[in-house]
């Protein structure tokens, strides 16, 4: 499988303000993301995910080291637009990302930018809203539809403008949780038939169990890579850095506490119910 992205030593700084010293972020961060993958980041408020992701496509520049996207430098000036086309970002307020007054020309903006032909852009943006089932409101005001509809409209900007990336920056932290299912159900879709390589940072542990693989982060640094399942089942240290798992996670090792002995892996509440059912049984 190719690597979509590479980070390789990074470090970054932010820097101080008048005459105050700079806050490190990173000294010597590595991580690589499998082209067609679905990878959530979690972590604590702090930790380093957000900037992380702001290296994805160039927003932020490392202040050493290097992070490739489709082997493409991200501190190389030349690469930015094509950069830019290849990862797209998606952001917690959709407010901030929503251009227009009609969701269809707000869908444009991106191809119309990069200098897509009239008919194409047409295309694109029919294609966008139907693959973020927003097809039917293509003709609505934004501003009328809801916290999760419009992160679905922000979504299909991005993907108008056919990245093979899409990078989310906790696209669900200001939804309800109706809103929630729709943008991760969505983003889980484009993965599966489209295999776009998705990656979400989120603090959500049941948005994250949807991924493919699940990176923690804590001061800067990864502290647990795994499946859904492998990194779960680490509780304690996930309690460690301030971090709960998923809430069949947790009913099964508290239960554990008590002397049961119930498996950790069980991430959907039917599977837990049959193991504990079982447990009771045997």
């Amino acid at each position: 499988m190719n690597t979509a992205i590479s980070v390789e030593h990074l470090a970054f700084t932010y820097p101080g303000v008048c005459d105050t010293p700079g806050v490190a972020v990173f000294e010597d961060f590595n991580l690589k993301i499998e082209e067609g993958s679905f990878v959530a980041i979690l972590g604590g408020n702090g930790c380093g995910k957000s900037t992380l992701a702001k290296h994805f496509n160039s927003i932020l520049l490392p202040s050493g080291g290097k992070v490739y996207v489709f082997g493409m430098d991200t501190a190389d000036e030349d690469k930015i637009i094509a950069l830019r086309r290849t990862t797209g970002m998606v952001f917690q307020n959709p407010d901030n990302q929503i251009v227009a007054n009609v969701v269809e020309e707000d869908v444009a903006f991106g191809p119309e930018n990069l200098g897509v032909a009239s008919p194409e852009i047409r295309r694109r943006v029919d294609d966008a809203l139907k693959q973020v089932d927003m097809y039917e409101y293509r003709q609505h005001a934004p501003h009328l539809l809801s916290g999760g509809q419009k992160q679905r409209v922000a979504i299909a900007g991005i993907i108008a403008m056919e990245p093979k990336c899409i990078v989310l920056d906790e696209p669900t932290a200001m939804l309800d949780p109706r809103g929630r299912r729709e943008v991760i159900d969505t983003i889980t879709r484009l993965n599966r038939e489209k295999g776009i390589t998705v990656v979400l940072i989120t603090h959500h542990m049941d948005e994250a169990s949807k991924a493919q693989r699940v990176v923690v982060m804590n001061d800067g640094a990864v502290v647990a890579d795994g499946t859904p399942q492998e990194v779960f089942a680490q509780v304690e240290l996930l309690h460690k850095i301030g971090l709960g798992a998923p809430e069949t996670v947790e009913l099964c090792w508290q239960l554990n506490q008590q002397g049961f002995r119930l498996p950790l892996d069980k991430l959907d509440p039917e599977e837990c119910a049959q193991a504990l059912y079982d447990y009771l049984k045997a």
